[in-house]
């Protein structure tokens, strides 16, 4: 609702600015006379005429400069060195017509200087009186939040140029961890150091703290958040240094954290060499590719350049919109070198397990490197499917496999998961016996090299909690977590393809990677943070009187409380410091064929017994009787948790009690 605006039309607004200005002109033309010592109309009627057509050509002037084209609101320092230009060109005009007019040299000396700091103090100052008078009225009709900007650097200076000439935020704060700036006031606004957070929040009624630090690195910023965690706002943050260094910062790109920032895991700078090595100028083929982590593997693939790249999904609709984002990825990067870019780009529609498919595109586009994403991943949906779950993550490997092996395709890199390493569930299970299939392949002699990278969850990905605590605790909760002990290895999806691509380009056949994922993350400790930092409290067994409740839903089917990236002990280094490579025991290209057999007769009888029995033949730890006693013991826990919290809830109905947090809006 703009209540502040004047349904004027532009023309008539810029009308009434050129006859007010008109007016100032005059009076600061009569005034000049005046503090000189003389008259204006004691003039010769010649004079008077000449400084009346020097006024007018001024007026002119200043809609050729495009004065009236400047919006009072947004008025800032290049539209007052406008005015000063503007003010210094009539004062020029009215000197020539003042010469013109053959009048007193004297006199016309003194009123000239005079005239220009008075023209400029009343064109300039009536217009900042205005933008006072328009802010005041915006205020006053569409009160802004206050908010506090954490960091004093130039992001921040950009920020809050940005804030105050918008009608949503007002800053309040600057704060800053360093030493200079501490005490300093810019554009009106204080800097404090950290010290002074929680002063500021109680005293301005803060509920928002924007980060301006896009410079910082992760575990910086994870610092700083820990910081601001237990006080009581909702932390956002700005655009990164690219975003802020092209001028896009504003109110629009204001978002919440990234949870790459809860984590404080900072990327590796990538080795050129290494990501060239399978890719650069080769025939690049993506299984999978319209998922998550396919689909970024894409983006980063087409920017090194291959010669050919080729997305191979079955999922018509995901591989549609793949195609589009990267068509229109080869366009901007063409638009950057100045020239077309010629990378090949083909969508191909079919399944993984079709073994004539498989080999017609192999040969057809004479691919050299595989990428195989191409699996079903969500640990429930296998659970209840487990004859797809074989056929697809097991054959579907041994398909593609075997295909690339035909085509002599020169690297294979398959993508693993933790959930391989003694798994408790089918669709861990069948990764690790699908890992066995290219060991044994490359065990036999191949000049194909298959190589295995194995990590842990990959935020963004389809599924991520990530997205869903985000979503639960903006409906106001509760949010869900499945068991108060379970924890997981936690990497972005970017990072993960950046690595994905250089453990390949390190194989030398059979080769087991494991990324180096640092330590595991306590899911209900990352929903909390999550709470906090959104600006609510937690109500759960511990404190009834928060605003989002944390529900504990027990461990679904085939989930471990722990999950595991090696299974022995034997790992060594690699050139990179985030990759290491697994020396594993496999079983061997006769054991797996006879394994493989049985697998497919029980396939086509839809025997699920007989599936679980070759898979605990296969895969050493697998033990589903195992998984269903910690399944039914975490159940319990997570039920008695729950009553503990159901019962703190109903005690504090008996007497009231309201948080400090409880009267934010959502």
């Amino acid at each position: 609702m703009q209540v502040y605006s004047i349904p004027i039309s532009r023309p008539l607004k810029r009308a009434i600015t050129g006859c007010w200005d008109a007016v100032l002109l005059s009076f600061a033309l009569l005034f000049s006379f005046a503090l000189s010592g003389d008259e204006l109309f004691q003039q010769e009627q010649r004079t008077l005429i000449f400084l009346g057509f020097a006024l007018l050509l001024s007026l002119l002037a200043f809609v050729r400069l495009g004065l009236y084209r400047v919006l009072v609101l947004y008025m800032g320092l290049q539209s007052s060195l406008l005015i000063a230009q503007c003010v210094t060109i009539a004062t020029c005009l009215l000197a020539a017509a003042y010469g013109l007019s053959s009048a007193a040299g004297e006199a016309r000396v003194a009123i000239l200087p005079i005239f220009w700091l008075l023209a400029l103090f009343f064109m300039g100052g009536s217009r900042l009186l205005g933008k006072l008078i328009i802010v005041s009225l915006i205020q006053n009709f569409r009160p802004k939040e206050p908010v506090i900007i954490y960091g004093a650097g130039s992001s921040g200076m950009q920020l809050l140029a940005a804030l105050q000439s918008g009608d949503q935020y007002l800053p309040v704060a600057f704060v800053d961890d360093g030493h200079k700036m501490l005490g300093s006031t810019v554009h009106g606004v204080r800097v404090y150091g950290p010290n002074s957070l929680y002063e500021l929040v109680e005293s301005f009624s803060v509920r928002q703290i924007l980060l301006a630090i896009p410079s910082a690195t992760h575990a910086e910023r994870k610092e700083i958040l820990n910081k601001l965690e237990h006080l009581p706002v909702h932390v956002k943050t700005v655009p990164d240094l690219f975003d802020m260094v092209s001028g896009k910062v504003g109110v629009d790109e204001i978002r919440d954290i990234d949870i790459e920032d809860l984590l404080g895991r900072d990327i590796v700078p990538p080795d050129p060499q290494l990501l060239d090595a399978c890719i650069k100028g080769r025939s690049v083929l993506v299984t999978g590719a319209a998922g998550s982590i396919g689909s970024e593997l894409c983006r980063q693939i087409l920017a090194i350049h291959p010669a050919r790249l080729i997305i191979l999904d079955s999922f018509e609709y995901g591989l549609y919109e793949l195609e589009g984002d990267l068509l229109a990825k080869l366009e901007l990067i063409s638009v950057e070198q100045g020239k077309d870019c010629d990378v090949e780009l083909i969508a191909a529609l079919g399944s993984v397990t079709n073994a004539s498919f498989m080999k017609d595109v192999m040969r057809r586009y004479g691919i050299e490197t595989v990428y195989h994403v191409a699996a079903y991943k969500q640990v429930p949906m296998v659970e209840n499917n487990v004859v797809e779950g074989v056929r697809n993550n097991i054959f579907g490997t041994l398909t593609t496999a075997q295909a690339a092996q035909d085509s002599l395709v020169s690297d294979f890199v398959f993508i693993s998961t933790d959930k391989a390493v003694r798994p408790t569930n089918y669709m861990g299970a069948t990764k690790r016996f699908a890992e066995q299939v290219l060991q044994a392949m490359s065990g036999r002699g191949t000049k194909t090299r298959f190589s295995m990278v194995r990590f842990g969850n990959v935020l963004g990905s389809s599924g991520s909690v990530v997205p869903l605590f985000r979503r639960q605790i903006s409906r106001g909760g509760p949010v869900t977590v499945t068991h108060p002990e379970v924890t997981r290895y936690f990497m972005t999806v970017q990072e993960a393809a950046q690595l994905v691509i250089q453990a390949g380009s390190m194989a030398t056949g059979g080769d087991v990677f494991v990324l180096d994922m640092h330590d595991p993350i306590r899911i209900v400790d990352l929903a909390k943070k999550m709470v906090h930092l959104m600006g609510y409290d937690v109500r759960d067994e511990n404190s009834y009187r928060g605003d989002i409740a944390i529900e504990y839903t027990g461990l679904r089917p085939g989930e471990k409380l722990y999950e595991e990236l090696l299974i022995g002990e034997s790992v060594t280094g690699t050139d990179h410091p985030k990759i290491m490579r697994a020396e594993e025991e496999t079983l061997g290209w006769g054991e797996l064929t006879v394994l493989l057999d049985r697998l497919t007769d029980a396939c086509e009888r839809a025997d699920s017994d007989e599936i679980r029995r070759v898979l605990m033949a296969a895969v050493a730890g697998f033990d589903p009787d195992s998984l269903e006693l910690e399944l039914t013991v975490a159940e319990e826990k997570a039920r008695d948790l729950a009553a503990n919290a159901a019962a703190s809830v109903d005690d504090s109905k008996v007497t009231p009690l309201f948080s400090s947090r409880s009267t934010k809006g959502r």
